[in-house]
């Protein structure tokens, strides 16, 4: 099974469709997969296929790495659009990941001040308090609602025990609009299960949602990379359009990677 595991806790810069030349940060061990979700479309493969036996890294090994790469980038001429929280799983799921969020903005402040911070995150640990605070300082607050069909969350994004969809949307509305939702739009089956959300069946539900959210802004989009589970599929441009003009109709900003 084809997957990608990123080094840790610093990598790139690569290009990403969705923010432009971004250094990647990653919260998760060198080599293995931490995660509170489990997608059946997650670019790093399933969690029981990447366990580690290495730590997460620590908040001193985070700084010094950053601080070093962002040195060379900067006597290389190099210029970063983005300082991108990602990798292999939930980079909120660090126990200090609010300390390590204000040493990276410091690092950034010295070193590439236009550069924006984005945190990809899949909301489970917004309800925490640390969590909560520290996405409200960095500039790209991206948050993953994929629908608001929890019968479709546990089957494609399978959550860990204990998720709450009410709880969750409830802490995307107390951001009072810092924050980008993210969803993912696909087809396909699964244990004999047809999977589409991009059919109106849930669209319109998700699209109240938005509305109570109102998100800065709304990024769409759909299966870029070989997935863990081969019978998935990508919507199609016409179906991420059609969710695209729905979205501009109700007054959202809106980003579509196809």
């Amino acid at each position: 099974m084809s997957c990608i595991i990123y080094p840790s806790p610093i990598f790139g810069p690569i290009y990403s469709r969705r923010l432009g030349i971004s250094l990647g940060i990653n919260l998760l061990p060198e080599g293995g997969k931490v995660c509170s979700f489990d997608c059946l479309y997650c670019e790093c493969g399933f969690n029981k296929d990447h366990r580690s036996n290495t730590k997460l890294p620590s908040r001193e090994k985070v700084k010094t790495e950053l601080e070093t790469r962002l040195h060379q980038l900067d006597s290389e001429g190099i210029k970063l659009d983005v300082l991108t929280f990602a990798g292999n799983g939930e980079p909120t799921s660090h126990p200090q990941f609010a300390e390590i969020i204000d040493d990276v903005i410091e690092l950034r402040n010295a070193y590439c001040p236009s550069a924006k911070i984005s945190v990809l995150s899949n909301s489970t640990f917004i309800i925490r308090p640390q969590v909560f605070n520290a996405l409200l300082k960095v500039d790209n607050n991206i948050l993953k609602l994929d629908t608001v069909d929890v019968n479709f969350i546990r089957l494609v994004d399978r959550p860990n025990s204990g998720y709450s969809l009410d709880r969750i949307i409830e802490t995307l509305i107390a951001f009072k609009g810092h924050l980008t939702i993210q969803t993912m739009f696909l087809k396909g089956n699964f244990d004999g299960i047809e999977l589409n959300n991009t059919t109106d069946q849930y669209v319109n539900p998700w699209l109240e949602v938005l509305e109570k959210i109102q998100p800065k802004s709304v990024m769409i989009y759909t299966i870029d990379r070989e997935t863990p589970v081969k019978s998935l599929q990508k919507a199609t441009k016409e179906e991420l359009n059609q969710i695209r003009d729905k979205l501009i109709a109700k007054g959202f900003q809106v980003q579509v990677a196809y």
